[in-house]
């Protein structure tokens, strides 16, 4: 496999019979793992807050501990993910917005869709600003987390505001998911991408102009 014209070592995309690599096999095995935590401490939440699943689940102390447990583990897959260089690329490019990003949120201001009027990079606008919005986060449920399991660890904080800004905080990520799961079950492209590490040259040229026009790849 080759690298394109401007490509910058292996994190560029590289081409392959009408194809564009997007995403590097340790980039998608971050995603998933993170994804699959994320599901599973959400589910043993679910089981625990309504009660017609904790009746039907049972076993409440087992479902705290995948829990509590499933939240804890939720930073490994990225700090894992730092020993890739296509990943820590990835993070510098979600870090940093560009001149073109604010065109592409005043196009989705104004309700225009034409890809013309929405420039992007490998990431829009709206996808940084939803990974920093994660990056965030998942903090917040950790430090509040540990407050309510490990009851004094911060005696100036209560448990009940500990309680009351994870619920929010959980409730603000469960939302932010499903719009995420949302705009990726209309794109099959991008699906794709997260699930081969492949996207159509077509697709990328069309929605993410600015990271394969004129053999820029950034």
């Amino acid at each position: 496999m080759t690298s394109t014209v401007g490509s910058t070592g292996p994190t560029a995309p590289s081409e392959r019979s009408g194809r564009v690599l997007r995403f590097t096999r340790a980039e998608r095995l971050v995603h998933r793992a993170t994804a699959g935590l994320v599901l599973l401490c959400a589910g043993a939440a679910a089981c625990l807050y309504f009660s017609p699943l904790a009746q039907l689940v049972g076993r409440r102390h087992l479902v705290v501990v995948i829990h509590e447990w499933s939240g804890i583990l939720l930073p490994v897959p990225f700090l894992l993910g730092l020993a890739s260089s296509a990943f820590r690329a990835d993070l510098r490019r979600l870090n940093r917005l560009a001149r073109y990003d604010g065109e592409w949120l005043r196009a989705v201001r104004k309700g225009w869709t034409s890809p013309d009027r929405r420039p992007a990079g490998k990431f829009n606008a709206g996808q940084k600003i939803y990974a920093g919005w994660v990056a965030g986060t998942v903090p917040i449920m950790m430090f509040t987390g540990l407050l309510m399991w490990f009851t004094g660890l911060l005696p100036v904080i209560s448990r009940t505001s500990a309680i009351f800004v994870h619920d929010v905080t959980a409730l603000a990520i469960t939302l932010v998911v499903l719009g995420h799961i949302r705009m990726a079950y209309r794109d099959p492209q991008a699906r794709r991408g997260m699930r081969t590490g492949y996207v159509e040259t077509a697709w990328a040229r069309r929605w993410h102009s600015r990271w394969v026009e004129k053999g820029r790849w950034g």
